[in-house]
């Protein structure tokens, strides 16, 4: 039985071996997350992994992001499964329980970079539609936002992801 929680310092080294299995060592994504945490640009409540026995089996990290309009919101990025976990609904849990616990903050929405086949699944929205674009170019279908209990319209423009992601950019 795969269980949720808040990643703790003592998962980090299990974490980055779970983005280096899942996105291959050279892709920069475990050193992403430890660059974010160095910077205390994430948020740790919203940092998850999910836990099967004693093996990390995957991981979600939030970070905080930034609107031209002045709001702050949150980034999904990255989110791994170990491969061999992967197609279990063990992503679909990390992100519907992050998704879960940023609905109880003040962040208006939650933006990612993602696959336009599973994000929508989990409330995710073509964040053009709502005037938020991208730091990026990136294909439309791609770039999404959910909303918040928090969102108001107001809550649009350019985002500005924290400095760490400008090396995986």
């Amino acid at each position: 039985m795969v269980a949720i929680r808040p990643e703790a310092p003592a998962d980090h080294d299990a974490i980055r071996e779970v983005h280096r299995r899942a996105f291959g060592p050279a892709s920069g994504e475990a050193e992403l997350v430890d660059a974010l945490r160095a910077a205390g640009a994430h948020e740790p409540g919203l940092c998850l992994v999910a836990v099967d026995g004693d093996a990390i089996v995957g991981h979600v990290f939030l970070s905080r992001a930034r609107l031209d309009s002045g709001d702050a919101v949150l980034a999904l990025a990255p989110m791994a499964v170990r491969p061999d976990r992967q197609r279990r609904g063990v992503g679909t849990r990390l992100v519907a329980e992050a998704l879960e616990r940023a609905a109880t903050t003040d962040y208006p929405l939650v933006v990612v970079v993602g696959h336009p086949e599973y994000y929508p699944r989990l409330g995710f929205e073509r964040a053009d539609r709502f005037g938020v674009r991208a730091p990026w170019e990136i294909p439309p279908q791609a770039w999404m936002l959910h909303r918040l209990p928090a969102y108001r319209p107001a809550a649009r423009g350019l985002v500005t992801y924290p400095a760490p992601f400008d090396a995986v950019a």
